[in-house]
Parts: C-alpha cells; structure tokens; sequence
C-alpha cells in the first residue's frame, strides 16, 4: 500500500475499473427489488456549477446507498439541450446551436465522470436528438386527434425591433433584453394543451405524494387554485351578449361599484370605436408586460368606456371601467370590482374617484369605514337589501340561489390555473408537427414523415424566427390533398422535453415512444432538484404521466415518488452566479484535491435541502480528513493487519468499548442515510468513530481484529460518498471484491449492550462525582450507590435532601 493519499492516480483508475466493467449499467431484475434514483438533467451550458455538482452527488450517494442495499439501482444521465441560450450563443459566437450543444455536452459528461458518478450511461438522452423529439411530436398527434390541444389567440410579449416573441424573463423594464425596445403586449395564435381538464386531479392526487415537501406541494396547490365561487352576469344594454364575470366572493356583490374589462375585449374595442381617448389607452396597453408578477407590480390605470352595466339583483347600473390589469386570457376578460372589499379595486376606485361601498362588517359590532384600505375580511352584511345580517357564509348561498334562480348566476368550480401554452417562435426547439392547407384546415404531419426535424441552414441574427425566414422549412405540400401548404413554424416550450424524459429513460429507446420496461422502472423512487423547479417542471411532468397514463403508455399515476429539493451554493452570503463573479470551478478543485474531496465537503457542509456556504477551508477540511483515513489504514497494513478473526468471547472492557463506539456510528449513520436522508451528520459520525480509534492502541490480536473491523466498516459507510478512496482502501484491507458491489455495513446489536453503565452525579445540577455500576441495577440502588459515594458523601456534609432524580443510563442529581 501507498504510503501517500494520491487522489488523481487513484480516481482515474477506479473510473476505469467502472467504465471497462459496467458496473452501473442496469436491465430489469426478477430478483432484486428496483430502485430508480433521478436527479434533474442539465441544460448543457458549457460548465458544470457548484449547483450541478451539489445536485448529482446528492443522487449518487443516494444511488450507491440503495445498490448496497442489495437493490437493482437506475441512475441514467441525460441533456436537456434545447432552449434559447444556444440562439444566443450562436448569434454571439457565430457557432450552429446544434455544434454548440453538442460541443458543451462532450465537455460536461467528461465532467461528471471525473466526478465519478455511477450512471448508466447507455440510458444517455439529449432533447434535442431527433429520434428523441419524433417521439414529442407524435404524442403530441396523439392528443390533437383527442381534443387535448388546441390552438387559439393569446397575449404574449412582442418585440416590434426583433419580431418575436419574448418570455417572461427576457422582459427587462418593460423592454426587450436585447434590443431595448419598448415590449407589447400582443394577441398572436398559439398551441396550448389542455391542463385544466387535469386540474381536479393533479390537485387531489398531491395527496398521495407523502414523499415530497409539503412545502412543495402547496406551492402547487396553490398554483392549481381550485377555489368555489358564483358566475354571474351583468346584462348591457343594446348589447346581445352580458359580461360574464366570475368571484369567489359573491357576499360582496351589493357592493359593487364598477366593473372592469381587458384592453383587447370587445365591449372595450366598441368603445373605442368612436374615442380617441380609449383607443390611445388599449394602444398604451399594449406595452404592457404579460407576466403575472408584473401584473401585480405595475401602477394600475383604467379609463371609462362610457358603457353601463345592470346589477344583477338591484338592476342598477354600474359603470364599465378598460383596465390594465385585466386579461383576456384569464376567466372572461371581465372582473366586478368591490373597492371596499378589495385592496386592488380599492386602490383603483381611489385613484379614479369611483364610489366605495361598504357592505360587510366585523362580526363583533367593530366598525370599519374603509377609509384608508380595503376590509377583506369575511363578517356580516349590511347596506345589501334583503340580505342584511347574514354572515358571507351564509350570503354566499343565499346570493348563489336567488341568481341560480333568476337565470342570472350559478355556483362554479374555478381553478387558477390555465392550459398550457406550448408554442415557441424560435428555432432551437422542436418543431410542431403540423401543417397548414387553404382547403383541408390544420392537417397533422403523417406518422411516417416524423421527425419534422430543423434546417441547419438557418441565419440567426435575432430578427425574427429563423424557421420563418428560411426559405424552403415552411413550403410543404398538404399529406391530405397534395396543394401547397403551409408548416407550422413555431416549435415546442422545452417543457415539453422535460416532462417525460424520466420515462423515456426507464424505456429501452427503441422504436416506440415507450416500452413494457418503463413500467418496471416507474415511478422514479427518488427525485432531486432545486426548489426553483417546485412548480412548473414538476406540475407538467406530473400532468405528463397522467396523459401517457391515458394513452396506454404508462401504468402509474405519478412520475415521483420521493422529492428531495437541494439548497443552493453560496459564496459570501449570495447565490454563486457569473455575473456577481463568485462562481468557484469544480474542475480546478478536482485538479488540487481530486473529486472525492469535493465531494465530501459537499456532502458535508449541511444537510441536503439547507443552503450550503461555500468555504475554502471547509474543502481544505475534507482533504485532511481524507488524508487520516488513508493514514489509518496504512498504520494498519503496515502492522500487518487483523491476523486472526475476532473472538468475541475473550474482549477486554476496552474492547468492548470499542466496538460500542463502532456499532453506534453504524446505527447512527443507517438512520441518517435511510431515513433522515441527512449526509453530515453521517460523516460526522465517521470522522468522530477515527478520533475514537486513533486512541485505540491495543496491539493484541483482538485488538487488531477490532481495528480491522472499524476501518471496513468506515469505508463502507463512506463509500457512497467518497467512492474513489474507499475503492482503493478496501483492497488494500485485504478484499478482492470491489466495494461498489459490497453490501452495506451489519449492526451488531450484541455489540450496543453494556455490561456497566457511567452515572454523573450532580448535586443541585452541578457536576461532583461519577459512578460505574452493573447494566443490571435498579433505579433505587443506582440512588443507594450515589448517596453512598464518599465524594457526594462529603459534599453534602448532613445537609438534608430535598429529592433525588435517576435518569436512566446517564445521570443522578440530587437536590440539597
């Protein structure tokens, strides 16, 4: 055995050792319980981050746990590779997306298995291979012919410079992120799946999900919004069709003072008709940003469309207000607006001069005039007619019933959550596969013509979409008549590739979307990700499953059965990010210290789902405990090892000792890394268990025994973490099987059981005197031997006791 830790030497030959042997490469198994361990595929950036390595070796430690469980471990690896950054970098470096993706790809897989990860590597996807998104588009058919997509018109954010639309995100001060013109907000058809017809279940079936954060699943409860209210109408006159307006507060309809409609409805676009004012206000509306969280930032303004409504129940009329902060696309573009019971109607009222009427009051008599801010309690109602005196509970059903019966209104479940659009006008997606024919309508590609794949010949300047400007992508004859036709131009939202790539992984990839094995392998066990994904990735995938479900493709419900969401790593108290320049390269760490050390501290630093604060000196930390290891069991090979079995009928107290020390740490860690899923403290206990034994200094042969028997067994416990050394470590103690394929560590429980125990005496909470007695004493002689202790004896000095308390195994007190 070396007498120096080399790391590099070691980890690139026990990668070898893995890669020539495939260890981790897994098939179904009839005798071994599975286990499939996922953590969220990489966009393939260039780099892997502190955040990727963090992610990973969470999974991999999990994985390489359960595989000495003895269960039959999936860990594939994958590339979620389509998205607007490569445009980008091809517009800036003038590189193909598809050579840039690729390139960064080679790059980053050497990455982690440098890291050494255990991944089965022939289960590798990237999302933007066309044999992976044939599959997409085909599903994707699949669902048109049932009705479960649909195409309609939309607001998004419209860059007049770049002719394209923008996401959210690429909206910065209500400008375009590259250009710096003034956003839109512009109606343009788009594709849109339809979640809402899920929304029950997603909902209900977040119940079952006792593996995730219930942090998490309330983050998509709410998303979901399901909330019980009253639709109603408010009749206009000489005007056919009512505005239809949804609440979930019907108790304050009396309270009513306006209502307000989008900029793009079409009692808005009448009243414009004939107003210079009102068309320059819908004009103005149009720069406004389409996200939700600008929505409720920005300064709300309106302008009166001169259009009256009838109250449903008083018949009196009530003011149409055009406002910025209603959208076409949410509900029925219409909103009844309470400034009394509601800060933002009330903010608009104010800011307007629009009437406030207060119909609901506190149930305790306390008066509230609303003169500063809305009261959006529930009480009991006043100033409503015939309804004075309920309690909003009870005027919710009163109001419903009297609408219901009026033909003016009735009870509805709404959900907050709308369909899910889909279409994207970039190049570096997956195309929609459909066509377009004068004659025969929207006609889907054949199944035999997919994939529709990209051109390479493409002009990315950020000018317009490049399938659009290409001069042959969209010029297609129609499959249904044979005329000249159009091709969809836009491609796929890269959330489409994400929400089923996990099965397409349990799959054997061949010629099907899915196969029998994807059955056998979901749903995934364990899923690790930032929190960051805890809403949209996870509800899509989930709404995903339950759609290939209902194709026949699938048999589960859900995708996930455990979630895990990682912290993030920090650097001076900030998220380490490029632009705040306080990023810290894994590769340099691997260079200097190797990947286990960076791996350890990792693990190390906190617990899983804590954010982690990068420190120097903690990775210097981890490489000199690395080292001790190393150093331990070389001390050991070198004295020639454990020369005989260990005869456990002969052990010394001290011996015994020992190895109540080891099989505590072995409970111990079983527990963190089985249960707890908490990484540090298993560490912990194994560094603590090496302080224990560099104080063990019995060189008889059962003392050797016991010294080989703790080094095993701490390189058992760590191996999931630091695999490369524990490979090398465990050889060199004597074993030709490689660790990666050993079971986990055995608890002894014989070995937890003491023959004496350690009492601390305190007399008035103050320590004066230890005892030792047998495991075997009762309580009231554990307190006789405690009285009788000259050390307390002499203390006390006849002073009178007051009581005395034994707790069991650790301590007496006794109070004078």
């Amino acid at each position: 055995m070396q007498e120096n830790y080399q790391p590099q030497a070691i980890e690139q030959d026990v990668q070898k050792i893995w890669e020539d042997t495939g260890v981790f490469n897994v098939q179904p198994s009839e005798s071994k319980e599975k286990y499939y361990c996922l953590s969220m595929f990489p966009y393939p950036s260039g780099k892997l981050h502190m955040g990727h390595v963090r992610n990973y070796t969470i999974g991999d430690v999990i994985s390489r746990y359960q595989r000495m469980l003895g269960k039959n471990v999936m860990q594939p690896m994958g590339w979620d590779a389509f998205g607007l950054p490569a445009e980008n970098a091809a517009m800036q470096h003038g590189v193909h997306p598809a050579d840039w993706t690729y390139s960064n790809i080679d790059y980053m897989r050497d990455q982690l298995k440098q890291l050494g990860f255990g991944y089965d590597w022939n289960r590798e996807l990237a999302t933007c291979d066309p044999e992976y998104y044939r599959w997409e588009q085909w599903f994707f058919l699949k669902l048109l012919a049932k009705g479960m997509v649909y195409k309609k018109t939309a607001p998004v954010n419209w860059c007049p410079n770049d002719m394209t639309v923008l996401a959210n995100e690429q909206v910065i001060d209500g400008c375009c992120w590259r250009c710096d013109t003034a956003v839109e907000r512009k109606e343009i058809a788009q594709w849109f799946l339809k979640i809402t017809a899920y929304a029950d279940e997603l909902l209900t079936s977040l119940d079952s999900l006792d593996g995730w954060p219930e942090q998490v699943k309330t983050m998509q409860a709410n998303w979901i919004g399901r909330s019980e209210g009253v639709e109603m109408d408010f009749a206009v006159p000489d005007m056919e069709q009512p505005l239809r307006i949804y609440t979930t507060r019907p108790d304050t309809l009396m309270g009513v003072t306006y209502l307000a409609v989008a900029a793009e409805h079409p009692l808005a676009l009448k009243a414009a008709e004939n107003n210079a004012d009102i068309q320059a206000f819908i004009e103005e509306c149009k720069h406004t940003e389409t996200a939700e969280a600008a929505m409720e930032t920005m300064e709300k303004r309106g302008i009166d469309s001169g259009i009256t409504a009838l109250h449903p129940i008083t018949g009196e009329t009530v003011p149409v207000w055009i406002a910025n902060f209603v959208l076409m696309s949410y509900g029925t573009g219409a909103v009844m607006s309470v400034p009394a019971h509601d800060q933002r109607d009330y903010e608009f009222a104010v800011k307007y001069g629009i009437a406030i009427k207060q119909v609901i009051f506190a149930a305790n008599g306390d008066e509230d005039d609303c003169s500063e801010q809305a009261y959006t309690s529930k009480g009991v109602l006043k100033n409503s007619g015939a309804f004075d005196g309920l309690t909003s509970a009870q005027a919710f059903d009163q109001i419903a019933e009297t609408l219901n019966n009026d033909g003016k209104g009735t009870r509805k479940v709404n959900f907050r959550l709308r369909d899910w659009g889909v279409s994207r006008q970039r190049y570096w997606g997956a195309p929609i596969p459909v066509i377009y024919c004068e004659d025969c309508g929207t006609v889907p590609v054949p199944e035999h013509d997919l994939p529709v794949t990209l051109p390479r010949d493409v002009v990315l300047d950020g000018s317009q979409s490049p399938l659009v400007a290409h001069p042959t992508f969209s010029h297609v004859d129609c499959p249904t008549c044979g005329k000249a036709a159009r091709r969809e131009t836009d491609t796929f939202d890269t959330f489409m590739e994400s929400s089923w790539y996990f099965a397409r992984f349990a799959s054997n990839q061949g010629n099907s979307m899915l196969d029998a094995t994807a059955n056998h392998w979901l749903p995934v066990d364990h899923y690790i990700g930032g929190i960051e994904h805890a809403i949209l990735h996870l509800l899509y995938a989930r709404f995903y499953t339950k759609l290939l479900r209902d194709e026949g493709l699938l048999s589960c419900d859900e995708p996930f059965k455990r979630l895990l969401t990682q912290g993030m790593v920090l650097k001076d108290g900030t998220k380490m990010s490029k632009s705040k320049g306080n990023t810290v390269d894994p590769q340099g760490l691997i260079a200097q210290y190797g990947a286990d050390t960076v791996r350890l501290f990792i693990m190390f630093a906190a617990p899983p789902e804590q954010s982690l604060e990068w420190s120097d000196s903690g990775v210097e930390g981890a490489s000199r405990f690395l080292k001790r290891l190393w150093r331990q069991v070389y001390l050991h090979v070198e004295a020639g090892g454990a020369p005989v079995l260990l005869d456990k009928a002969s052990l010394t107290d001290e011996q015994k000792t020992m190895r109540r020390h080891l099989h505590h740490a072995i409970q111990k860690v079983t527990h963190d890394m089985s249960v707890r899923i908490i990484f540090n403290t298993a560490i912990a206990a194994n560094m603590e268990l090496i302080n224990t034994l560099s104080k063990f200094t019995d060189e008889s042969d059962n003392g050797k025994a016991i010294r080989q028997e703790v080094l095993e067994s701490i390189v058992l416990m760590l191996s999931p973490m630091v695999p490369h050394i524990c490979h090398q470590l465990w050889l060199d103690l004597g074993h030709d099987n490689a660790v990666v394929n050993e079971q986990w560590v055995a608890l002894d429980e014989s070995a937890l059981v003491q023959d004496s125990l350690d009492y601390m005496i305190q007399v008035n909470g103050k320590l004066r005197s230890k005892i030792s007695v047998s495991a075997s004493t009762s309580k009231d002689d554990i307190q006789t031997a405690a009285l009788n202790d000259e050390h307390i004896v002499n203390f006390i000095n006849g002073q009178p006791i007051k009581k005395v308390i034994v707790v069991a195994n650790k301590l007496v007190n006794i109070v004078i």
